[in-house]
Formats: C-alpha cells, sequence, structure tokens
C-alpha cells in the first residue's frame, strides 16, 4: 500500500477529519469524533512513508514479533504501532489495522458520544 492509498483508505472513514497540529514536524493527523486514529509523517524518512496507528496493546506485541514493517513508536505511553508502508505487512492487514485505531478510539468514547458516532451518516 503506497501513501495515496491510505489517504484514500482512511479519509473514507466515517466522521474522518483531518488537521496538522504538529505542521512543525510536517504529520497530518486523522481523527474521528475529534481523537486522533492515524497520523502520518508528510514526508518520508530515508524514502520511506510510515504511518501510526492506535493498537490493543497485547495485540501489538504480536504483530510486531511476526511483521518487521510493524513496530513500536516513541510514544511509550500509549498504544500505538508504527507501520511501514510497502513492507512486507499486506495491504489487507493495513486496512485492517487503521478499522482497528478506529475501533480502539471509539470503544473509550462516552456511551453518548459512540451514539453520536453511529447516528453519523
Amino acid at each position: 500500500m503506497n501513501i495515496e492509498e491510505l489517504y484514500a483508505f482512511c479519509s473514507s472513514i466515517k466522521g474522518c477529519t483531518e488537521s496538522t497540529p504538529f505542521l512543525q514536524h510536517n504529520i497530518l493527523v486523522l481523527k474521528v469524533m475529534d481523537k486522533m486514529f492515524a497520523y502520518i509523517p508528510l514526508e518520508p524518512k530515508d524514502g520511506i512513508m510510515k504511518v501510526n496507528l492506535k493498537c490493543d496493546p497485547d495485540r501489538s506485541v504480536a504483530l510486531r514479533e511476526k511483521y518487521s514493517g510493524i513496530a513500536e513508536t516513541a510514544f511509550k505511553t500509549h498504544p500505538w504501532n508504527l507501520v511501514t508502508l510497502e513492507s512486507d505487512v499486506p495491504d489487507s492487514l493495513i486496512k485492517e489495522l487503521v478499522l482497528h485505531s478506529v475501533s480502539e478510539v471509539l470503544k473509550k468514547l462516552s456511551k453518548k458520544k459512540q451514539e453520536e458516532y453511529r447516528n453519523l451518516s
């Protein structure tokens, strides 16, 4: 999956908004219900594009053991994975991990906010 495909997939998620609160670091932030589910550095590092996604901590460990393209992020206090695009991580898994990230965000919202999200068109 390349960066354009990733962006298109993330943008298609119901209620997805984007912002650049870390513009000085050239990072695009994608949110649902005002909560971050992905952040993407807009410049490749050493020619490699990556995305940071929320992930259940137990699942993170297993994913990192199985795929060299999934690593721990610098945000050790939060359950995030750094996923390298165009690596050994299949496109289908990247999409699944994006959806899992959204799910992780939504499950931490209040019941009222969860209902509000479900009612989005």
